[in-house]
This record gives structure tokens, sequence and C-alpha cells, in this order.
């Protein structure tokens, strides 16, 4: 099979594509691809190092700011052209967007040029760029129930693909990390880059940790580890980023994060309870209400940025970790949001669409 695949700007966009690219690979490993994203984002660095073809162009999002709006139009209307020769020049069987501004002109130009088109939106809230794809997309593939309205009878609830990636990772064990196997560990992560806000409530909150039963690890972001990496204590671990995440997550015993879909696709698939922190700062609030799902399933506890302070934040840790039968509550709240074969669903509907569906080139 012959696939363009294209997401970029975040994690929550580049790892479900990834994590689609290696089941197409996994089901027929003589697949091409091309990866088309933005030239000085995330995915310029993560796609080639995984050895993947990139074809980075050159766009900006739009912008409240008219200035920096106008500029953002000129490069999309540059882009066109080159992405509709590269799209003519590698003649896919299809073409899948998983988010991203970067996905309106190569979905919009694969359309224009009858090849088959699918986009995968991850977030209950839908983005912008795939609410001006829907009528480009042959298909559309959601994680969250919540979405499917927004996109009538195109839509499909696969789930995210990057649950089938956490349920497959093989557990380290805590020795590798220097922690116990006689403590329940506690992780923390804003994300690659981190939080701003957070890490400066989180400079206050460490020294509190020094009298707890647990473990800490705290995953800072490249932005903002020099500012921590002085701190000192026995059961708190502090690293800029962790490059084998979905190794780790099985060894821990409550996380808090933000609520990317990413993320969410992650500890649901392994049933891990969180503490969710949505970012207040994303388009349409949708952190939220992915994290909603989530506290209304009694998977997560919700802890918004306003409040992320040490006593709240150590109250809601203690709350979990010594009541029992609430953590089994989240544990099993997490299960049942849980969709393992995510990638499974999401290669069948592409072979429905390059017509394959009978399976004959399917193993």
């Amino acid at each position: 099979m012959r696939v363009i695949i294209s997401a970029g700007g975040t994690g929550g966009h580049i790892y479900p594509a990834l994590s689609i690219i290696n089941k197409i690979k996994e089901k027929e490993p003589d697949s091409t691809f091309l990866y088309i994203g933005t030239k000085d984002r995330m995915e310029s660095k993560i796609i080639p190092n995984e050895g993947i073809p990139f074809l980075g162009i050159n766009m900006q999002g739009l912008s409240k700011n008219p200035f920096k709006s106008i500029k953002s139009i000129a490069l999309l209307i540059k882009s066109m052209g080159k992405i509709r020769e590269e799209i003519k020049k590698f003649n896919p069987d299809i073409v899948i967007g998983v988010g991203g501004y970067i996905t309106f002109p190569v979905i919009y130009n694969a359309k224009k040029l009858g090849i088959k088109t699918l986009i995968h939106e991850q977030n209950s809230i839908v983005g912008k760029t795939n609410r001006m794809l829907f009528k480009y997309a042959d298909k559309i593939a959601v994680s969250l129930p919540s979405s499917l309205k927004y996109f009538k009878d195109k839509a499909i609830l696969t789930g995210n693909p990057r649950s089938s990636e956490a349920i497959k990772a093989k557990p380290i064990k805590k020795e590798e990390l220097g922690f116990s196997n006689n403590s329940k560990l506690v992780m923390i992560v804003m994300g690659s880059l981190g939080s701003m806000t957070i890490s400066n409530e989180l400079k206050e909150i460490i020294p509190k940790f020094k009298d707890k039963n647990y473990e800490v690890l705290l995953i800072t972001g490249n932005n903002y580890y020099e500012e921590f990496k002085n701190f000192s204590l026995k059961n708190v671990k502090i690293v800029p980023f962790l490059n084998n995440m979905l190794q780790v997550l099985p060894i821990c015993d409550l996380i808090i994060t933000r609520a990317g879909a990413s993320t969410i696709a992650e500890i649901t698939a392994i049933g891990l309870p969180s503490i969710l922190v949505p970012s207040p700062y994303v388009a349409n609030n949708h952190q939220f209400y992915n994290a909603m799902e989530l506290v209304n399933a009694k998977a997560s506890l919700l802890l918004e940025e306003k409040d992320f302070k040490a006593s709240n934040l150590l109250n809601d840790i203690d709350k979990v970790l010594n009541s029992p039968k609430l953590y089994q509550e989240m544990h099993e709240g997490a299960l049942s949001l849980a969709n393992t074969s995510s990638s499974d669903m999401i290669y069948r509907l592409i072979l429905e669409l390059v017509g394959k569906a009978d399976g004959k080139d399917n193993k």
C-alpha cells in the first residue's frame, strides 16, 4: 500500500499518526509512506528519526492578529501547488490526516485529485481544521463518542490508535529508574514541553513530598528542567523527558497530567487512575471536555489549573492512593473507556476505502 499521512504541531497528532503507520507496516510490510508536516515543529524531528520519508512545508496556523493571519493565508496558498505536485508524484492509494493545520491542504488536494481520504479526530470537541475538512474526507475516524455528532454518517467510532500502542508496550522495571518496588509511584507530566504555570507551582509543592510514603517521577518538559535539576529529595526523581513513556506508565500507580487525547488513550488502555489538569490554553477548551469524559466515568479526578496548589494536589493524591475502593473504581472506570483494538479498526477502515476489504491483501 502507498500511503501519505499528515499530522503536525503536537504529540497529540503525531503519535497517533505513527501508530497508524506502525499498524499498516505490521499488516503490509512492503507499504511505502510519505509524511507531510510543517518544517519547524515537532514532526520535523520525530518523523525523520523514525526513518519515515518526510516532506516539510512552511505553514503556520491562523491567529487573532490580522497581520499574522494574512501571512498564514499567503503561506497556505503558496503550499497548495507544491503539495498537489508531491501527491501526484507519490501516487498514494490513500491520504490520511491526523490533525493540525498542515492537514488541510493535504486532504483538500488529495480529494480534488480523486484519491481516497481519511481523517482522524482525537478530541471530544472537534478541531477547526477537521471541521473544515468534513466535506473533503471520505471517512472520519473519531476517538470519543461525543465527536460523532459533528460528522454525521461519515464518522466511525474507532478510538485513538495510541491505545493499541500502550497495551502492547513492555513495562520496564522500577529499579531501572531508581524507584522501589515497595512504594507506590506517582508520575507528574505536563506534555513534552512542560507548562510554565504548573512548573511555578511545583517548585513550591516538591519539598512537601519529602515525608510522603509514595515516590514521585516528575517529567518537567525540556523547557523547564534547568529550573528543577537542583532539587534533591530521596523519593522524587526529576527528568526533562522520557522516550519510553509507554513502558513507564504501567509501573505507575497514579498519573497527574494534562488531558490531551493521546494521553487519555494511553492511560485508559492500561486502566491507570489519573488526576487531570486540562490545559486552558488550547482551542475550544477541548482538554476540559476530554477530561470530563473520564471524570464522568469515575476514572479521574479533575484539578483545574487555577486550583493547582499544594494543598489541593496533595489531598487529591492521598485521596486516591489511600482508598483501595476508590482506586479500584477509577481503574475500572478507565478501562471502561479503553478501545485497545483502535489501530485494527482504523486499518480495516483504510482497507474498505482502498477496495481491499475482502481481506485478500490483509495478513
